[in-house]
């Protein structure tokens, strides 16, 4: 895998300008390879092949572009246990969660993005005039690295569904998977310009796409404040802009014979993937008479989980990302200390067994109220805050006191009053009892965690201009 080239018209070409940064293994901090960063002029000319290839690319047939998604997925299906295993070096995936869900996405997303462009119409009569659906132009798609290869295909299906041409700036912590995702659209035989690729960093590369004139749409995941930067950079352009931003999730436990259980799965949700995950249920709101009962459930849950080595097949957790991330982890389970919370387990430092890397404790803390700064800030670590609550008026007060709005969780046994409940709270998605529809599920946030939805039809949408015909 050469990582100093990047992917533009359909050929691995050398940066304009010769800088690099080092990749790190966060499971052991040692060097595994140097990453090209591109300039604003790698971005023209990415974006000179993606507007060149457009024009034809957006006419062909939906049966061309079933079959070239059709061929990328068998790719991806033969390349599998590569991208599972760049999951796993690049952001420290433990392999069970590499292999499964981190790269079973991938194929999930592709597979779903056949099905509705099988389905979609995108000419039809309506109210006497034609309605037609057509590819908004050049997508500039800039992902995280926490999900990586879930983030590029759940943006990449739809926008070659669509017609459009993309620029793809992956994270350049997280860069392995994105590069083998380039491979497998260049064996696709993708036409040049169709998809592109520059490396670099978010100031530098996204601020050259975002108020670059001639992309037409901006496709964002990340922070809140990197969405801010997005969307301020792309108003100089009237382009589109849809962001998947930051959370912190509410998970209502109710109070009935499943309390053990839903502790017990809310505590494991919030710890997969090393609490990196901007949907992670991190604020856990329990029956104040039964507070001290969850976090003693809470407390044997956490101490379950295997922190530690993501080659082995019992880990649990993983390392955090990086040395920042880890730093800002550190920060807020101190923050949660000095406000007060109670920390039930967990803590401050690396687990006494692992010295190298970027790993942390399981941490919950107890006797949170929701204007901690743990209990506000999106942590993305493995740390729980428990959260009483008085009545379920007062759960859901609780559950929508929160500036973002990207998922929230009911747990407990009665289904029509989860629902119940779910209907009052102010997020993108519900999971009741952690349930989810996968890839043909409507993904995105309220308020500032985002606008636009991703996956399924409403992903497809997001990439398309609508034109009304009329006589």
């Amino acid at each position: 895998m050469n990582l100093k080239k990047f992917y533009i018209n359909g050929e691995w070409i050398d940066p304009v300008k010769s800088e690099t940064i080092d990749i790190i293994n966060p499971a052991d901090e040692t060097i595994i390879g140097k990453l090209s960063v591109g300039s604003s002029e790698d971005i023209d000319k990415a974006v000179q092949a993606a507007k060149g290839a457009f024009p034809s690319f957006a006419e062909t047939s939906v049966k061309d572009r079933l079959d070239l998604l059709t061929t990328i997925r068998n790719i991806y299906k033969r390349r599998f246990d590569e991208i599972a295993e760049a999951i796993m070096t690049e952001m420290g995936a433990p392999t069970r969660l590499a292999s499964g869900s981190q790269a079973m996405v991938g194929l999930s997303h592709l597979k779903t993005a056949i099905r509705v462009l099988e389905e979609h119409k995108f000419e039809y009569q309506h109210n006497g005039y034609t309605v037609r659906h057509e590819p908004i132009g050049v997508c500039g798609l800039i992902t995280p690295w926490n999900w990586p290869i879930n983030q590029i295909v759940s943006k990449l299906g739809p926008c070659l569904a669509s017609g459009c041409t993309a620029i793809l700036k992956p994270s350049e912590i997280a860069p392995l998977s994105a590069n083998l995702i380039a491979e497998i659209i260049h064996e696709a035989r993708a036409p040049a310009g169709v998809f592109n690729m520059v490396h670099g960093i978010g100031p530098v590369v996204g601020e050259a796409m975002s108020s670059h004139p001639d992309i037409d749409m901006m496709s964002f995941t990340g922070s809140t404040r990197g969405g801010i930067a997005v969307a301020q950079a792309s108003a100089k352009t009237v382009k589109r802009v849809s962001q998947e931003l930051g959370g912190k999730s509410p998970n209502i436990i109710l109070d009935d014979e499943v309390f053990a259980k839903s502790i017990t799965d809310g505590v494991n949700s919030t710890m997969s993937n090393t609490g990196q995950s901007c949907n992670a249920p991190t604020r856990m709101l329990v029956p104040v008479d039964r507070h001290d009962e969850a976090l003693e459930i809470a407390k044997t849950a956490a101490n379950k989980l295997i922190t530690g080595n993501p080659k082995n097949e019992n880990t649990d957790i993983g390392p955090l990302v990086s040395q920042t991330q880890f730093d800002k982890v550190q920060r807020l389970i101190q923050a949660g200390i000095d406000e007060g919370a109670t920390l039930v387990t967990g803590g401050m430092g690396k687990p006494d067994n692992l010295k190298n890397g970027y790993f942390v404790k399981p941490t919950v803390f107890g006797n949170v109220t929701n204007n901690m700064e743990i209990a506000k800030e999106e942590i993305f670590g493995p740390v729980l805050s428990v959260i009483p609550y008085t009545s379920e008026d007062d759960a859901i007060k609780i559950a929508n006191d929160t500036e973002y709005g990207l998922a929230a969780y009911v747990s407990g046994k009665d289904n029509e009053r989860m629902k119940a409940l779910a209907r009052k709270i102010r997020a993108g998605q519900i999971h009741l009892n952690h349930g989810s529809a996968g890839a043909n599920a409507p993904f995105g946030g309220f308020k500032q965690s985002g606008n636009g939805r991703e996956k399924a039809e409403w992903g497809l949408e997001e990439f398309l201009e609508v034109k009304a015909i009329m006589f």
